[in-house]
């Protein structure tokens, strides 16, 4: 499945793994998630429902560009730096080529409408 991140005047596309919590968030869009700057690696925000952790592990290691989700938070995150393995870390898909370092170029907290893909 691939969706739509618009951040400002900006529009980054995505692809969905085929995991029970990339569903879930599926089920969630149109969404609109205010976004905070979170250690120059990562911006996240909070989603209106939790996301479903069936079939996935106990944590995981985001690589640059990963679309992820935080559950302790309920926060989707858009990975542009590299973070470490942590628990509660579900990856959910990839932004697609140069979507990590426009994000990465963004300072501060910014907001963003996620949307099934039209593509």
């Amino acid at each position: 499945m691939r969706i739509d991140i618009t951040i400002g005047e900006q529009r980054f596309h995505a692809t969905l793994s085929d995991s029970a919590a990339a569903r879930d968030l599926v089920a969630q869009l149109p969404v609109t998630v205010d976004m905070t700057d979170h250690g120059g690696v990562e911006k996240t925000g909070a989603l209106p429902s939790p996301l479903s952790l069936d079939g996935q592990p106990e944590g995981a290691d985001p690589d640059v560009g990963d679309l992820g989700y935080y559950a302790p938070g309920n926060d989707l995150v858009l990975y542009y730096g590299d973070q470490a393995y942590y628990p509660g870390i579900v990856i959910l898909g990839r932004l697609d080529e140069t979507a990590a370092q426009q994000i990465s170029a963004m300072n501060g907290s910014v907001t963003a409408t996620i949307e099934a893909s039209g593509e």
